[in-house]
């Protein structure tokens, strides 16, 4: 799972990007394309 300092940039990446927040946290989650994971500190 990737670290990006701008989520912002990985959600336009794929259409099936979700944003969602999750513990404090950021997360990027894609049911079509798993690879596109990505999370926030």
């Amino acid at each position: 799972m990737k670290i990006k300092s701008s989520l912002k940039s990985l959600k336009k990446r794929d259409l099936g990007s979700k944003l969602v927040r999750r513990r404090g946290r950021v997360y990027i989650i894609n049911k079509n394309n798993p690879k596109f994971k990505a999370r926030q500190k």
